[in-house]
């Protein structure tokens, strides 16, 4: 018997509506300790959340506070501060060491203008200065993005350190006319230096969301005085980034990527040449502090200023993988590993670090510690780490069930996002016990949220069966997390929806997502596939993958995941449908083109159908060639059986059986996507629906391998 799966648009859209309005948890910040007339402790925690808007068509970011009253080791009372308030116009904003001051990067277009960039000094009553950067004409735009930006305070809070687009000189035609009416002095002198013929070289830049981002240039902010300088010493073929003050502000620590042989898309890719550099404001003279044949990134400064910690990969390979933990001493001059790569793991033991980022505060009060949060097969744990001999405890033992990602922690106080795929994100604050007792850690909800009853999920270990693994790494399982409709259901079988992730080398954990936890209120089961290769099982898992794309992970999907769930769970299996996005998408495409008589209905975004022609038009080559098994090397084109491989993995070869298999099969493409760019779409004989027909579209989509009648 069909279950009952809601078809009408305006009911959808409604469910939609409900549950866009739960919001995420951006970011928090600690602020001072504050101790009352009579001995009481208390301090304010300030968030930022964000939010769909559905009316404005975009995603609106807000504000709330809380307090918390403590004695340094428990938590006595906690409660939100008034309301929430929306943020407008800003892009970056820190608080300075000792909380007294708070410095916003701003966008701004005053008089409906142009639009500006602003930095402004706030303190706790007003704001004090405001510096229009944008009619200094010191450099270009302020990076705000997660991967070169950054606003840092000097330890002495007189200076801000922040990352620009370096000003290039005007360029203009041999040509150029001048206008003698116009002439001055001035004007003369600005044309005289400008690049004559230059006005259309092209200069590359860091790939998909760092698009005109080429030259980072390290800026300074005297405070005080309001001047903005830009630092010398950096060396020209490196671009800066995620920077701050050195011990005692003699300088700057930042992490620099290696512009040669030329930019690959930086955005999702922790393999990129890069490493720790200091420039002495003295001197202008720039030190390296790391291997320079590695990719780093993440450095943190100890509270003691004494260690710096970062995270380490190989370069290229696969573009994201397990990584190492290491450690720079600030005056020994010592770097030393604390975590290694995990090849393997056993059942409930550490399975290496997969985060993409450090949290910004995340070392421990003692200095001897530091608190990340990282995938551990499905689930995202906090984990504290002891640099010395490092152990690793989790934060997350005997907590329900679920994926927990660090905001911050200050003077021990750990500031936490929990959530599940029926619970839309919470916030959780504890005290950081005493090393050697972190387990005990206990944690108090500031926002409370009750799970969607109407949800049930279940996570699901799955492993190929002895005769089809990979004979290279042999023994490697794999997960799924099941959402299923828990309400009704009786004898009911459930339409199904599989949603293999993107990456290939990325993971879902158990946390809410606002899709899939819609398609299970509409009536659906939802499958995500964590398929060898992914994320949080290892580096054998990882390695396992490259050079077995559209045959290891086709089958892991289907006849170890989907065939297995439609035997064991109550699923009808003539009602299934595959969505997938970037590597998800050509999973999705394999998938019916593999298994023509399992899918109904298909949606893929920004789909990889065609390895072959992708890689003359991506910001990243070597993704091509690295998941087709073969080395990338900058200098050298594919030879022909590189080319014939990649089409062979390709779901470009299942073409006639696309065609002929699901009844419905959607396919989009993002203009502004570079690392899949729609450049290469007419060469693949794939049909691209505009954005603009998605809703209907899918509605009708899903109603095909909905039931005949229904509510």
């Amino acid at each position: 018997m069909e279950s009952p799966v809601l078809r009408s648009p305006e009911k959808i859209a409604a469910l939609y509506r409900e549950l866009s309005q739960w919001p995420s948890l951006c970011s928090a910040c600690i602020g001072p300790e504050v101790t009352t007339q009579y001995g009481g402790k208390y301090c304010n925690v300030y968030t930022e959340w964000s939010q769909q808007d559905l009316e404005r068509a975009e995603s609106v970011k807000f504000c709330r506070q809380y307090l918390i009253f403590h004695d340094s080791q428990a938590i006595v009372y906690s409660g939100s501060s008034g309301t929430c308030s929306e943020i407008k116009g800003e892009l970056l904003s820190r608080e300075s060491p000792s909380g007294a001051l708070k410095a916003v990067l701003r966008k701004a277009s005053p008089g409906k203008g142009e639009e500006k960039q602003f930095l402004e000094i706030w303190d706790q009553n007003r704001k004090v200065k405001s510096i229009n950067l944008t009619v200094l004409e010191k450099h270009g735009n302020v990076y705000e993005d997660d991967q070169f930006g950054c606003l840092s305070w000097s330890h002495s809070e007189t200076h801000l350190l922040y990352v620009a687009e370096r000003k290039r000189p005007k360029a203009e035609s041999f040509f150029q006319s001048r206008a003698p009416e116009l002439s001055s002095g001035c004007a003369d002198e600005r044309r005289d230096k400008a690049v004559k013929g230059e006005q259309f070289v092209y200069h590359d830049d860091w790939g998909e969301a760092l698009v005109g981002k080429s030259i980072p240039a390290l800026c300074v902010l005297d405070v005080e005085s309001g001047n903005v300088s830009v630092l010398e010493g950096v060396p020209e073929h490196i671009s800066p980034g995620q920077a701050f003050w050195s011990p005692g502000d003699t300088g700057v620590v930042f992490v620099g990527w290696w512009h040669e042989p030329f930019r690959l898309g930086l955005r999702h890719c922790t393999n990129r040449r890069s490493a720790l550099f200091y420039v002495d404001l003295t001197g202008a003279r720039c030190e390296l502090l790391s291997d320079d044949t590695k990719a780093v990134w993440s450095p943190r400064l100890s509270p003691d200023q004494c260690r710096i910690v970062y995270l380490e990969n190989g370069v290229l390979g696969p573009h994201q993988q397990c990584s190492r933990l290491r450690v720079y001493d600030w005056y020994t001059k010592v770097t030393s590993t604390v975590l290694d790569v995990v090849p393997r793991h056993s059942q409930g033991t550490f399975t290496g670090i997969y985060c993409p980022a450090l949290p910004g505060l995340c070392w421990a009060a003692d200095s001897q510690r530091v608190v990340l949060d990282t995938a551990q097969r499905s689930r995202q744990e906090l984990l504290v780490v002891e640099m010395l001999g490092g152990s690793v405890t989790s934060l997350t033992t005997g907590a329900p069930l679920g994926s927990w990602s660090l905001l911050a922690i200050d003077r021990d106080l750990l500031v936490a996002r929990f959530s599940t795929p029926s619970c839309p994100p919470t916030l959780k604050v504890a005290f950081l016990p005493r090393a050697g007792q972190e387990a005990q850690v206990h944690w108090v909800c500031l926002e409370d949220v009750t799970p969607i009853p109407e949800i049930s999920w279940a996570i699901h270990a799955l492993q190929p069966a002895p005769d089809q693994e990979n004979p290279q790494y042999k023994g490697i399982d794999f997960e799924a997390i099941l959402l299923q409709p828990s309400k009704g259901l009786g004898p009911r079988k459930l339409p199904l929806v599989v949603m293999p992730h993107g990456g290939p080398h990325s993971v879902c954990t158990a946390s809410w997502m606002l899709h899939p936890a819609a398609l299970c209120r509409i009536g659906f089961a939802v499958l995500l596939v964590n398929y060898r290769g992914s994320l949080g099982f290892g580096q054998d898992s990882v390695a396992s993958l490259p050079g077995h794309v559209g045959c290891q992970d086709v089958k892991d999907v289907q006849v170890y995941c989907v065939e297995h769930m439609l035997q064991e769970e109550p699923l009808d299996s003539a009602r299934v449908a595959v969505v997938g996005g970037s590597h998800g998408g050509f999973l999705a495409c394999h998938l019916i083109g593999q298994y023509p008589g399992t899918y109904q209905a298909c949606v893929a975004r920004n789909p990889v159908i065609n390895m072959a022609s992708m890689i003359s038009g991506t910001d990243i080559p070597d993704w091509c060639l690295t998941e087709a098994g073969f080395p990338y090397a900058p200098n050298t084109l594919p030879d022909a059986s590189h080319w014939a491989e990649m089409l062979h993995k390709s779901p470009m070869q299942y073409v006639t059986q696309f065609t002929r298999s699901c009844s419905s099969c959607m396919i989009f493409w993002s203009s502004s996507v570079l690392t899949i760019p729609p450049s290469f779409v007419s060469s693949t004989n794939f049909v691209s629906t505009r954005p603009l027909c998605v809703s209907r579209s899918v509605i009708k989509m899903l109603n095909k391998i909905g039931p005949k009648t229904g509510t």
